[in-house]
């Protein structure tokens, strides 16, 4: 299948590894480091499309999976696309599907692909390469995801190098299957916890000509340290001139350690799953808004945040907002974490230009860890 020129423009390389980039898809700009909101069946749960685009999000990204059902497929067709479908002008990734199916019991893998049980319907469905490609090109998104095996963690070295060894046959494949002409097509990188399959993997993958590359496999109870380790191994293998993603991270020091190491994309259900739990991020750490703490506090959730949420309504107002169980309180919790996640990828961004990341890092991880 002929490439279509992502655009990727490396502007400013900090000392550390950190880049500053931007790359174009027929959705609009994308600067980098950029951070993902996550709209799993097609939409940011809580939110308006207009709620996410001004939180300064400027790409969302959709699910295979969750939108693989028939029905579903057939509903966004109609409306002629997730942009139409989802009312998001910008540019939508979806991913391949891999990591939720993977995390199903009684699937069955084989080299054609993987046959497993929907689990809100019991449905019996397959998806391969070639389908997880069908189904993407049929959503419409600029981004999309080559076919991936995510393996579980702990798992033995001897499977994951089988797994990669599938994954690059399978990433063979998708390459070949014709997109629609604005889309781009991402290769994943796997290898599990171990170093130098990881290294493997990176080389099979970038030997085939994909759009941008992600590292996957991540975020699968591997904790921090070995997550590093996985990015740390196979990021220098990626090439300089195209996106790098790294998929399902996650905490803001997870996006800050990444991005040292030369990450550029990233997505993660973290903090709208949060906001609809309690939990607002803010730049000196987590507040859970039940706590009785904040029973009659009168402050703004961050001093030093611009959203909706923080210019409109007091900590004890949102604390009575969860308790009476209004959904308002999900949506306003939603809007202010993607502002801080969307805040600290600004911020971030800059302090790369400036050539000052690490003491940028250091410093805000050491206001955030004071009482988060």
């Amino acid at each position: 299948m002929p490439l279509k020129d992502i655009q990727f423009n490396l502007q400013t390389v900090d000392p550390c590894g950190a880049r500053r980039a931007e790359f174009t898809t027929d959705h609009g700009t994308v600067q980098t480091p950029a951070f993902m909101p996550v709209g799993t069946a097609g939409f940011v749960r809580s939110t308006m499309p207009k709620d996410v685009a001004e939180t300064g999000a400027q790409v969302v990204l959709a699910n295979t999976y969750h939108l693989s059902l028939s029905e579903r497929l057939a509903t966004v067709q109609r409306m002629g696309g997730l942009h139409r479908f989802m009312g998001w002008n910008q540019t939508i990734l979806t991913d391949s599907g891999g990591f939720q199916v993977f995390s199903l019991p009684q699937k069955e893998i084989t080299e054609e692909g993987v046959s497993f049980a929907y689990e809100e319907n019991g449905e019996r469905l397959f998806l391969g390469p070639e389908r997880s490609m069908e189904i993407q090109r049929d959503l419409g998104a600029d981004i999309v995801m080559a076919f991936d095996e995510c393996v579980e963690y702990p798992s033995p070295e001897a499977y994951v190098q089988e797994s990669l060894k599938r994954t690059t046959r399978w990433a063979a494949r998708c390459r070949e299957v014709a997109l629609q002409p604005h889309q781009f097509l991402f290769g994943i990188i796997q290898g599990g916890v171990y170093p130098h399959l990881r290294e493997q993997s990176a080389r099979e993958i970038t030997a085939i000509p994909f759009d941008g590359f992600a590292i996957g496999g991540v975020s699968v109870g591997e904790g921090f340290d070995l997550m590093q380790t996985v990015v740390r191994h196979a990021a220098p293998f990626l090439p300089e001139h195209l996106p790098r993603y790294l998929m399902g991270v996650g905490l803001p020091e997870d996006l800050l350690a990444a991005v040292s190491l030369g990450m550029d994309m990233f997505d993660c259900v973290i903090p709208t799953r949060y906001a609809r739990q309690g939990t607002f991020f803010t730049r000196l750490g987590k507040i859970r808004i039940m706590d009785k703490t904040y029973r009659k506090d009168k402050y703004p959730i961050d001093t030093h945040c611009s959203c909706y949420t923080c210019q409109t309504y007091s900590r004890t107002v949102l604390r009575y907002l969860f308790f009476t169980r209004d959904p308002l309180a999900e949506t306003l919790a939603t809007i202010h974490n993607l502002t801080l996640y969307q805040d600290l990828m600004k911020d971030m961004r800059q302090a790369i230009a400036d050539h000052r990341f690490e003491t940028f890092r250091k410093e805000w991880l050491a206001r955030y860890n004071k009482t988060g």
